[in-house]
């Protein structure tokens, strides 16, 4: 299942909180990417937080990776989990007399 998993700052937490930790959470993202749990990695163009796309069985799968990760285990950040399931939609464009407007 795909899971979109939203990075949210908690309150209090500071850039000299974060930089220490954050070797160890490249690390352990390259470790989620090679295992094939985490399938990419953007920053959001209108502030520092992560957005992921993940493959796992379901969201506590993925809540369990993203809990390892050093950042959420030092309570500096937390994660939206998010399932994802495909667009039925265009299937509708193949449906037997399907026209413009149907």
């Amino acid at each position: 299942m795909k899971i979109l998993a939203l990075e949210k700052e908690l309150p209090g937490a500071t850039g000299d909180d974060f930089e220490p930790l954050l070797k160890d959470e490249a690390a352990k993202v390259w470790e989620l990417s090679q295992a094939g749990v985490i399938r990419e990695i953007h920053f959001r163009a209108d502030r520092p937080e992560a957005v992921l796309i993940l493959e796992c069985d379901g969201p506590e799968e993925a809540g369990r990776a993203l809990a390892g990760l050093p950042l959420v285990k030092a309570g500096l950040i937390e994660f939206e989990i998010i399932p994802l399931r495909p667009y039925p939609g265009l299937a509708r464009l193949f449906r037997e007399g399907a026209g413009p407007g149907s």
